[in-house]
C-alpha cells in the first residue's frame, strides 16, 4: 500500500529526474514519480531499511515479500493535470479488477490495483493501475 500523505519535494524531483536521464524540467514530476511514494510508507516492501534485506537488495537468492509469488504485468498512469513540486498528495489504493486467462503451464490469475493521488483540494490528480499476474499450474489447461 502506498503511505497515505507524499510531500511532491523539488529536490526529490530533480533526483528522480537524473535518475532517469530526464533533466528538461524538474519543477514538473516525471511520468513514474508517484512510484516514489513507497519511500513515504514505512511499511513498503519496496523501501529498504537499514540493516534487514529488501527486495532486490541482492543480499541473497531473493526476498520474499508476504503476498507476492506472482509478477509485474503492467503499469499504468493517467494524469489528470502534471504533479508540480510542492503539491502535498493524499494516496488511496483499492483492489480493481480480476481475470483468469488460460495459459501454457497452467491457468494465470490477473488482477489490478487502483491508487489515487489526490491533492489537498481533493481532486485527482493522478491514477495509477497496477496489474499483477500469478500461476496456477495444472489448472485451466
Amino acid at each position: 500500500m502506498a503511505a497515505t500523505r507524499f510531500p511532491v519535494e523539488a529536490g526529490h524531483i530533480m533526483m528522480f529526474a537524473r535518475a532517469i536521464g530526464d533533466e528538461e524540467d524538474t519543477t514538473v514530476a516525471p511520468p513514474t514519480f508517484t512510484m516514489a511514494s513507497a519511500h513515504y510508507d514505512p511499511d513498503s516492501p519496496l523501501r529498504p531499511l537499514p540493516g534487514q534485506e529488501w527486495l532486490g537488495s541482492g543480499r541473497g537468492p531473493g526476498v520474499a515479500v508476504e503476498g507476492s509469488g506472482g509478477l509485474h504485468a503492467e503499469q499504468h498512469f493517467e494524469y489528470h493535470r502534471p504533479l508540480r513540486a510542492g503539491d502535498t498528495l493524499t494516496v488511496s489504493t483499492r483492489p480493481g479488477r480480476s481475470w483468469d486467462k488460460a495459459g501454457r503451464a497452467g491457468l494465470l490469475r490477473f488482477s489490478e490495483q487502483i491508487t489515487e493521488y489526490r491533492d489537498e483540494a481533493g481532486e485527482l490528480v493522478v491514477t495509477a493501475r497496477t496489474v499483477g499476474v500469478v500461476t496456477t499450474q495444472g489448472e485451466g489447461t
